[in-house]
């Protein structure tokens, strides 16, 4: 009788193995998925773009935009809202919600995570955290955002800036790991971030 094991060496029940053999398939087909949406992105035109995102399950709200060469992690856990533009070269993690608002300005190259590894856990397993950015925020280029995390309504995080921990809302945040270092004077912001550029 053939025996399975886990990779930690833990002997497999035939139901672990099933489940484990199921898994295993789902995460080839995301896999497919996520290298079409890398080949997508090269497409210079937002609106085609926009079609294979939701049509791979991204929900994108009207008159936002995604620049070119984003990457995803199960798109169907992203969630974007109205007139928000999200940069070149960022990636946007949906293995757990990933929530961004309206009126939301992503710069390039930002990384958001919802999920990252337990160092104390014997396996190492992946520990996953709703990520929720509200209306109005700016995050600047290179900035990361780390998983549970919630980014209160229009406040900005400083290029470079490491977010560990919840932002107020319109405060600035900056540094690694990010603290407050200034206060936005808009309280009541209505401003619409408009068309994005062409062939981005």
């Amino acid at each position: 009788m053939i025996e399975f094991k886990d990779k930690m060496g833990r002997k497999l029940t035939s139901g672990e193995v099933v489940n484990k053999s199921v898994n295993r398939f789902y995460n080839i087909l995301l896999d497919l998925k996520l290298m079409f949406l890398r080949l997508v992105g090269h497409i210079p035109f937002h609106s085609i773009r926009l079609f294979f995102y939701r049509l791979a399950g991204i929900k994108i709200g009207s008159g936002s935009t995604i620049h070119m060469w984003c990457n995803f992690f199960n798109p169907k856990g992203v969630t974007i809202g109205q007139d928000t533009i999200i940069g070149n070269h960022a990636f946007l993690d949906g293995r757990e919600k990933l929530l961004v608002g309206n009126h939301v300005d992503i710069a390039s190259q930002v990384l958001i995570y919802n999920s990252q590894h337990d160092i104390d856990s014997e396996d190492f397993h992946a520990v996953a955290k709703k990520v929720v950015i509200e209306d109005y925020v700016f995050i600047g280029p290179r900035a990361i955002i780390l998983p549970g995390v919630k980014i209160g309504k229009g406040a900005v995080v400083a290029a470079g800036a490491v977010v560990t921990k919840d932002v107020e809302p319109f405060s600035i945040v900056g540094g690694v790991p990010a603290k407050v270092i200034g206060e936005r004077r808009n309280k009541d912001p209505h401003y619409k971030l408009g068309r994005a550029r062409l062939f981005q």
